[in-house]
Formats: structure tokens, C-alpha cells, sequence
């Protein structure tokens, strides 16, 4: 079902504005915009990171493994997902991997920065793609997954973000979030990553249960790296003045790029097992509506 985003009224017609407010998605760039006014200005996210990103996802150790761990948990968790939403995909590397894997899944991207959705555009012409905020998504029992990648922590109201994540979900539906973890790595990396907070293991799962979840899994991943993330934030203890683009710290050399990979394919294989690790650089959780 889809709702007013600004006042709540149920079962509104895209063609005309809610009946209570008044209010009306208008379009921007070509996607419909469920909140027009932050589609090119928000503080959330440099939305210059997108050209980066773009370029370098499909061949990146971190990005690859963590979308080789998001397939295997969409499957083995939700086998049968028939739609699926992902809050800030981004340009949509996640969501291009979901469509390849499973054809048959309705999907839809939404995103706060329309320039994010350009790119997903060109992966994903058939997925539904739309700028809204998830602090105030319009959707109530929707899909049966609603999913967050690396995206909470950008918000402070991530509490509210959880709790929309949750009405959004049809009964019996679940939710897939990751989000980077431990305090004690925090640097001027997230800073400049726009990040809110890295969260502990406890901080997010009580989120998640506080919003009405049940925890299926719950594991550090980017755990075998994580000597290598620690040492590199103690060194780089401050990025450089001229340096606007968050993507410049991810670019590595191929072979260290392989390297690491292969450690993270390690990792992936154990979590698949059932091994839950402690510790490591990121976190996924799989929880299921209530």
C-alpha cells in the first residue's frame, strides 16, 4: 500500500494529490520524487561520490564480496521473494547483482539523490527506480524484503529509518541491512564518508529488535581485513584538504585488489557454514518481520 508520505492518509492515486494535504510526488530528472526538495541537496552523502563509485564497484574486493554475501543470504533466507526494495541503492551494483540472480523478482530502487538513480538507471532499466527519504517512506506491507546497504549510518534518525523499514515489510517479509562496525575504527574516512556513527554489534541488533524484528543472523564480515582497516586509519589520520572524492581511498592495486578478495571468498564460505564472527569491519543482518 502506498501512503502520503507527509501526512500518513492511505491509498493515494499518483495522478493526484492526497486528499488530506494536498500533497502530489513531483518528478525530477525523470524519476518520481517523493521528497522533490532534497533530490540535489541533502547532507547525507556527496553526491560527486557517484561517478566514483560507478566506475569502480564492479571490480572492487569489498563491493564484490559484499554483493556475493547479500545473494546467498537473500536466498537462503527469503527464497521466496517476489519483491524486493532497496533503501539508498545508490547506482544500483546491488540491485543489478539481485536482477541477474533472480529475474523474476520485482524490484525497486529508491535513492534521496536523483543523480544516484541516473546511474542505476543504465544498470536497471526495467527495476522501478525513485528518490525518496527513508526517514518518511511511503509504503505500508509493501514487499517482502526491504533492504539497506551501508546506508543507516548516514542517517541520524536511524531508529525511525528501522521502524519505516518495518511497515514497509509484508507480514511474514524480512529485512538485509549492512552497515559499517566498531567505534574504535572511526576516522577522518568516515567523516568524510558523511558517516553518522560506526555501530557495535549490540547497538544494531537492539535497533533492529526495538523496531520489531527477529534477528535470523547476525555476523561481522571483513573480518580477516581487519588488522589491515586498523593500521590503515591510524595512519591516515587526516585525508587531505584537496581531497573531496571518498572514492580515492578505495582504489588499491589489482593484485592487492585480488589478494583480498580471495580472503573475503574465505570468509563467505565459513558464514555460509554457519560461522558467525565477532569482529570485522562491516556487519549483515538478516531479520524477519514479526
Amino acid at each position: 500500500m502506498i501512503i502520503c508520505p507527509k501526512c500518513g492518509s492511505e491509498s493515494i492515486d499518483l495522478a493526484l494529490p492526497c486528499k488530506v494535504c494536498g500533497f502530489q510526488p513531483g518528478r525530477v530528472d525523470g524519476f518520481i520524487t517523493w521528497s522533490p526538495e532534497m533530490a540535489n541537496d541533502n547532507s547525507g552523502f556527496n553526491s560527486e561520490n557517484f561517478s566514483g563509485l560507478a566506475q569502480l564497484e564492479a571490480e572492487h574486493f569489498w563491493f564484490r564480496a559484499r554483493n556475493d554475501l547479500i545473494l546467498w543470504a537473500l536466498e537462503k533466507y527469503f527464497p521466496e521473494t517476489s519483491s524486493l526494495m532497496e533503501v539508498g541503492c545508490g547506482t544500483g551494483f546491488v540491485l543489478s547483482g539481485i536482477a541477474r540472480r533472480f529475474p523474476q523478482i520485482r524490484l525497486v530502487g529508491s535513492e534521496i539523490y536523483t543523480s544516484g538513480l541516473t546511474f542505476a538507471a543504465q544498470r536497471l532499466p526495467e527495476a522501478e527506480l525513485v528518490q525518496m527519504d527513508a526517514r518518511s517512506l511511503p509504503y505500508i506491507a509493501e514487499f517482502d524484503v526491504v533492504s539497506a546497504f551501508d546506508v543507516i549510518e548516514h542517517i541520524q534518525e536511524d531508529e525511525q529509518v528501522l521502524h519505516n523499514i518495518y511497515r514497509a515489510i509484508k507480514p511474514g517479509g524480512g529485512c538485509l541491512i549492512t552497515v559499517p562496525q566498531h567505534k574504535w575504527l572511526w576516522s577522518a574516512v568516515d567523516e568524510q564518508a558523511c558517516h553518522e556513527r560506526r555501530y557495535s554489534s549490540k547497538e544494531l541488533n537492539t535497533k533492529i529488535i526495538e523496531a520489531g524484528f527477529q534477528i535470523l543472523r547476525s555476523s561481522s564480515f571483513v573480518s580477516s581485513l581487519l588488522p589491515v582497516m586498523a593500521l590503515s586509519r591510524f595512519l591516515q589520520k587526516k585525508v587531505p584538504d584537496n581531497e573531496t572524492d571518498a572514492t580515492e581511498g578505495l582504489k588499491i592495486s589489482p593484485w592487492l585488489n585480488s589478494m583480498f578478495f580471495q580472503l573475503l571468498s574465505v570468509e563467505s564460505a565459513l558464514i555460509k557454514k554457519g560461522m558467525n564472527f565477532p569482529f570485522g569491519g562491516s556487519r549483515l543482518v538478516v531479520a524477519r518481520k514479526t
